[in-house]
């Protein structure tokens, strides 16, 4: 009967090992920014382009909907700064909007920040070729007077204008790479992947739900590359998340259990002789 109690003892310490693990800080997650849920789920009333998430999204309703506003509350920003923005480019940052607050795969990008309004912002995310190419060539011909959109405007009115001198151009002059529009808009949010969409390697803005989240999938593959790699100075190693340190806990919980059910001739080793 001891030795089956002490079986069970032990798969129950194997299986909390097992969903702590299962708990990695880097995948499945909502950052720490202005509007995002504390944690993903489920969503059913996502708005239009926001839609593909909604099995399992760190937006709320309220939020998708107001991504495809023009002058939304989210931001105040008004994408119509240099004149009214054609549709074929603005629905490429209403998705941008859409992946930003309810995708829960950015993790392993997620860097802390020290801002007013958000304590976490995404770096570096490899977005992929088709994303990036696609957004360029239906926004080139639209104009901006800015080639980083996160800083620099002037607020006066409560609304970004273009700053003193700095006048209106097309996209395809202050961006003239697709590579300058993905990465400098958003100071760095993204990188320019030369994969392609469907190579696991890169994150896709867009994407079919009804095949499918592929980005959960390219989360791992990144999550599991932070890990084996060396950790950069300034980076937090991959392993010392919250949900990662509290891995021994459940095992440290357990020795004592597992101790007393060991049966006796067992527990008496350490003893005999001393």
């Amino acid at each position: 009967g001891m030795a089956v109690a002490l079986a069970v003892a032990l798969a129950v310490a194997l299986a909390l090992l097992a969903a702590d693990a299962a708990k990695d800080p880097l995948l499945n997650v909502c950052m720490d920014a202005k509007h995002h849920k504390s944690e993903p789920g489920p969503e059913g009333k996502l708005y239009e382009q926001c839609s593909p998430w909604k099995d399992n999204a760190c937006c709320t309703a309220n939020t998708s909907l107001e991504a495809h506003r023009d002058q939304s509350y989210l931001y105040n920003f008004n994408w119509n700064h240099c004149g009214v923005m054609p549709a074929k480019c603005k629905r490429h940052f209403i998705q941008d909007t859409c992946l930003y607050e309810c995708s829960p795969n950015l993790g392993p990008w997620i860097e802390q920040v020290d801002s007013s309004w958000r304590r976490e912002r995404i770096l570096h995310v490899p977005l992929c070729r088709e994303d990036c190419e696609e957004w360029w060539e239906d926004c080139k011909d639209a104009l901006t007077c800015k080639e980083n959109w996160h800083k620099g405007w002037n607020w006066a009115t409560g609304t970004n204008r273009c700053p003193w001198g700095s006048p209106c151009r097309p996209f395809s002059e202050v961006f003239p790479r697709p590579k300058d529009l993905c990465e400098k808009i958003w100071s760095n949010s993204f990188r320019y992947s030369p994969e392609p969409r469907g190579s696991g390697r890169c994150i896709q803005m867009w994407f079919d739900p009804a095949q499918g989240n592929p980005n959960v999938a390219v989360a791992k593959y990144y999550a599991w590359r932070k890990r084996s790699s060396p950790a950069q100075p300034g980076t937090v190693a991959p392993g010392s998340g919250p949900a990662t340190r509290a891995l021994p806990c459940s095992v440290l919980l357990l020795l004592p259990l597992g101790l007393l059910l060991l049966p006796e001739g067992l527990g008496a080793l350490g003893t005999r002789g001393s």
